[in-house]
């Protein structure tokens, strides 16, 4: 997925809020250290997506996904503004 912010041109630079529910296999050490061998989004929400060059959050369009990048699971069509 990639953002365009149609107010200022910004296509690189963006705070996105989501919530995730996952599934995530935990893998403790003896020492104690916590290691997170797999996770699956189960299900993603982008609540909203504000760009970090003028702060516009009502402004921005969405992308084609480009060749070779991974999306996750996306629960929302259009980005809260």
């Amino acid at each position: 997925m990639s953002y365009r912010c149609d107010a200022c041109g910004n296509k690189t630079r963006f705070d996105i809020f989501e919530t995730k529910r996952i599934r995530a296999f935990h893998h403790y050490s003896l020492g104690g250290e916590l290691e997170v061998e797999e996770e699956e989004v189960l299900d993603s929400n982008v609540e909203k997506v504000v760009c970090r060059w003028c702060g516009s959050s009502d402004s921005i369009s969405r992308g084609e996904q480009r060749a070779g990048s991974q999306e996750q699971p996306n629960s929302a069509s259009e980005p809260a503004g």
